[in-house]
């Protein structure tokens, strides 16, 4: 497994303030994990208790990323990295940032978790939730095993992930519209489950630009806007 190598300074105190900044990001991380789990628990179950608490946390997730904003501005200000140090710092921003929307999406699912209870059963979708929700926790923990191991090759394979989920996406959506014009009474609560999968799709987006970051920080490629092949190609030749 291919590491990237952190330089090391005089200041053991910045060693020590890098080391912190991967810390709080994969805390929130595992945060923003559960989060995740329980907002399609909460579907699969009818839990609206449970779906409350993704709620709540929410306000959590939203203080972590500005500790973790102020942590990485006073590291930028204070010791002025360079080279792989300075694409750790850029790199944690921008996951903090993916991060917290994926929390954001999470609340819309807990929220649709709770229409649905209200509402009555949805008469169909629960399958679809329960595919998707799993493929994209899978996702989320391997995106946060790549960065702890600062793994290039696996964020890779967790961008080969996204365009699955992609397509997973389009096959739920074609199936549960259709099932709406054969059955219009079922609209309001197939609308439901309908943001409930789109809100799974745009985590699955998120968990892809976290890996497109993954790999900046390894291998100092920018993949963004990258094809998967040309992603392949770029890892090969570096």
């Amino acid at each position: 497994m291919e590491k990237v190598k952190l330089d090391k300074h005089i200041s053991q105190q910045f060693d020590s303030d890098l080391e912190a900044l991967k810390s709080q990001v994969l805390k929130m991380g595992g945060v923003v994990e559960q989060q995740v789990i329980d907002s399609v628990k909460a579907i699969e179950t009818a839990d609206s208790e449970l779906a409350e608490k993704v709620i709540r946390i929410e306000d959590d997730v939203n203080s972590r990323e500005l500790a973790l904003d102020e942590s990485c501005m006073q590291v930028l200000a204070c010791r002025q990295p360079a080279a792989s140090d300075l694409r750790l710092v850029l790199t944690v921003t921008k996951m903090t940032r993916d991060l917290e929307r994926m929390g954001d999406e999470s609340q819309k699912i807990a929220k649709m978790a709770i229409s649905l209870n209200e509402s009555g059963s949805a008469p169909r979708g629960y399958e679809e939730v329960r595919h998707m929700g799993k493929q994209v926790q899978e996702m989320v923990n391997s995106v946060l095993d790549a960065f702890a191991r600062l793994d290039a090759n696996k964020a890779l394979e967790v961008a080969q992930a996204d365009k699955q989920v992609d397509r997973e996406y389009k096959s739920a959506m074609r199936e549960i519209v259709t099932y709406m014009m054969e059955d219009p009474r079922s609209i309001t609560r197939s609308m439901n489950i309908i943001w409930a999968l789109r809100s799974l799709e745009r985590i699955g987006d998120h968990v892809g630009n976290i890996a497109e970051h993954i790999i900046f920080l390894v291998r100092g490629l920018d993949v963004r806007h990258s094809s998967l092949s040309e992603m392949e190609r770029k890892l090969e030749r570096k």
